[in-house]
């Protein structure tokens, strides 16, 4: 059985083996709650992050009954590199986290996903038959700045490497500020789990890094994704931080008007105040905003109305015709 600790669930630490360009490698996840539930989330993350971003997160929907997988994608984490930096594609991503949910043995997922995780959930869930049941895109979309992904790119093409896991700290704070306000405790978790020993001392950064090598060729242009957002048919909840520089409110307002999904009133998007990109989801009204879209106590009409409620708390719920 898991182990409370704190406001957090300690998970069950798993493992499956996924192929892809060179070969087998290893994919990492954790998993809480019942493994027999009737109900499994995923939660992925951002690019640079690992799966135990969403301790906090998953805790909370575990109470809820339900089960809750993290995985590290490949390249972060627990998870195996890849042999070569061209092997991080969206396929290797779409590959590997299609074989861990026929791992877990479930028909259907609701995806929760940051940054490249709410990238991949779309990639998933524009497929025919797809097993996603509802979709969360925290700070991701169907339209994404080219100035941010450069600023990403930046970020990741550096070798950074510190003392100690207290100095990857102090650096975390001040380059994710965007991510909101954290307690001490939480900076101090994502600092734990984001950190690995460097041969040449100290600790640097657990991910590999080749992956900032997919972004050697500057991105000049927006990404525009809408073929993907056109395929989409079920509930989507979007989270955009309200300072974000890589998802924008105007995107966000196309979106409730444009898709299967937005025409079927199955699309609602929430902006959170005093943060950019990413909300880190630790915060109780940002989990609230999420167990209201996924658990919602009672029928309702459309996917704006689900999350209204969630959204007094959690920030500014945005309409097509928010000026």
């Amino acid at each position: 059985m898991a182990k409370r600790q704190g406001n957090t669930t300690e998970p069950r630490l798993k493992e499956v083996s996924v192929i892809g360009h060179g070969g087998f490698r290893r994919l990492a996840y954790a998993e809480w709650g019942p493994e027999k539930a009737e109900r499994t989330v995923v939660c992925v993350h951002g690019v640079s992050r690992t799966g135990r971003d969403f301790d906090v997160l998953a805790s909370a929907l575990a109470a809820e009954g339900v089960r809750v997988v993290a995985p590290d994608l490949p390249g972060r984490g627990r998870s195996e590199w890849l042999a070569k930096p061209a092997h991080y594609t969206d396929r290797a991503y779409t590959g590997a986290l299609s074989t861990l949910i026929a791992r877990l043995d479930v028909e259907s997922v609701d995806w929760i996903g940051t940054s490249l995780g709410g990238h991949i959930g779309m990639l998933m869930a524009s497929e025919e038959q797809t097993p996603i049941r509802k979709l969360v895109l925290n700070d991701f979309g169907a339209r994404v700045s080219a100035s941010a992904l450069r600023r990403i790119g930046a970020y990741l093409g550096k070798r950074w490497r510190f003392a100690s896991v207290e100095d990857l700290e102090a650096h975390l704070r001040e380059i994710h500020e965007p991510f909101g306000n954290l307690t001490d405790a939480q900076w101090q978790h994502l600092a734990k789990y984001s950190a690995t020993p460097d041969p040449a001392g100290g600790v640097r950064f657990h991910f590999d890094p080749a992956i900032g090598m997919r972004f050697g060729i500057p991105i000049y242009l927006d990404v525009v994704l809408w073929q993907l957002w056109d395929k989409i048919d079920c509930p989507v909840l979007i989270l955009r931080g309200e300072d974000s520089d890589l998802l924008s409110e105007a995107t966000t307002r196309q979106m409730l008007n444009r898709g299967p999904a937005a025409k079927a009133g199955l699309v609602s998007v929430v902006e959170v105040p005093e943060c950019g990109h990413a909300p880190a989801l630790m915060e109780a009204s940002q989990i609230a905003t999420i167990q209201a879209f996924l658990f919602p106590a009672k029928p309702r009409p459309s996917g704006r109305a689900r999350a209204s409620a969630a959204a007094s708390r959690a920030g500014r719920s945005i309409s097509a015709s928010t000026p």
